[in-house]
């Protein structure tokens, strides 16, 4: 059975004209999906009953809900949504005041293998669809209190590009969500085969995560540096201008005597020097078999007073969830872990 949730406008065309329905239906069917956020094609009253009948034939809306969550004290959520194959996937929701922000992911497991990262150590198994992309924001229960979204969840988007910008699509389209880009950030390791295109075919917030400023120490936490060097990405990024609707920034974890002094701030600011950009310090969230700790809190706010000091916008970000399996991939680990215990 094919899914109608995930399909553009185009794509929504094609399924009219292949069922027999009038041309307008096309627009009928994307409201019903993404205005209404309707759960079955029976609730699609303005589409006659014959229509109906026929597009039931070969496409159900395709809405799970999750199947599992865990609940913060501080009131961040994660869930977890079943996907092909048997697969897991992990959203985040995360409230802050008149602020509701949700982690999406974009594929199961990834290739990248981050040393950092609980996902990465799962090795990569799928691209999600637009489906199941989408379908961890339409089924979320909280989705009439999103204010954002952010492709910071399990694996690389870039590396599931097509369908990640089909995404990005319905959400920003008027037939779609309807969304400003400005509420949208997609986070990256910068895959150089991706990172253009994406740039030049939306107009979405772009965080790339950094991490270290030395590209040998880079390459030891992060091994995509091999192909594509950070150097190498900011001559990329000096080509395109981020000083008015999309906004640029770098993200980088500290670990506790790796990457946290002074000496590796002053080569952040050698290294984004002429890119309007921001850039969000963020503590290391500990994982089993990885012997990094996060860094001092009173080492964070001297490297960010030593980047604000040199003209770039620098914050730390706090650290939600904690208590809840809050890095990527925990949940759906455990979860994999269970499966493989019950057989």
């Amino acid at each position: 059975m094919n899914f109608l949730l995930g399909l553009t406008l185009p794509e929504l065309k094609d399924v009219v004209a292949k069922t027999g329905m009038p041309a307008f239906a096309a627009k009928q069917i994307a409201s019903w999906l993404y205005n209404k956020n309707i759960e079955s094609i029976e609730e699609m009253s303005n589409i006659s009953l014959k229509h109906r009948e026929a597009l039931s034939k070969e496409y159900q809306v395709g809405k799970k809900s999750p199947v599992d969550a865990m609940r913060s004290a501080d009131g961040t959520i994660k869930y977890l949504y079943q996907v092909a194959g048997n697969n897991y996937v992990e959203a985040v929701y995360i409230p802050d005041d008149d602020r509701a922000t949700l982690c999406v992911s974009s594929q199961v497991g990834c290739k990248m293998n981050c040393k950092f990262c609980m996902t990465g150590k799962q090795g990569f198994s799928a691209n999600l669809t637009a489906n199941e992309i989408l379908n961890q924001i339409a089924s979320l229960p909280e989705r009439d209190k999103l204010t954002n979204v952010v492709f910071m969840g399990m694996g690389e988007p870039l590396d599931n590009l097509d369908e990640v910008l089909k995404v990005l699509q319905i959400l920003t389209s008027d037939y779609g969500y309807g969304w400003s880009p400005k509420r949208i950030t997609l986070s990256t390791i910068g895959l150089k085969k991706g990172l253009r295109r994406f740039i030049e075919e939306s107009d979405c917030h772009l965080a790339i995560s950094l991490h270290s400023p030395i590209s040998s120490q880079r390459l030891e936490l992060m091994p995509a540096e091999k192909a594509f060097p950070a150097q190498e990405m900011m001559e990329l990024l000096q080509d395109y201008d981020f000083s008015k609707q999309r906004r640029l920034s770098f993200e980088y974890i500290m670990f506790k005597k790796v990457n946290d002094s002074l000496v590796y701030a002053k080569e952040v600011v050698k290294l984004l020097r002429g890119l309007d950009c921001r850039v969000n310090l963020i503590r290391f969230h500990a994982i089993p078999g990885v012997n990094l700790e996060g860094a001092d809190m009173d080492v964070m706010t001297a490297f960010r007073d030593y980047l604000t000091s040199h003209g770039i916008f620098t914050t730390i970000r706090a650290s939600r969830g904690e208590d809840i399996f809050a890095a990527c991939g925990m949940l759906s680990t455990e979860k994999l872990k269970e499966l493989k215990n019950e057989s």
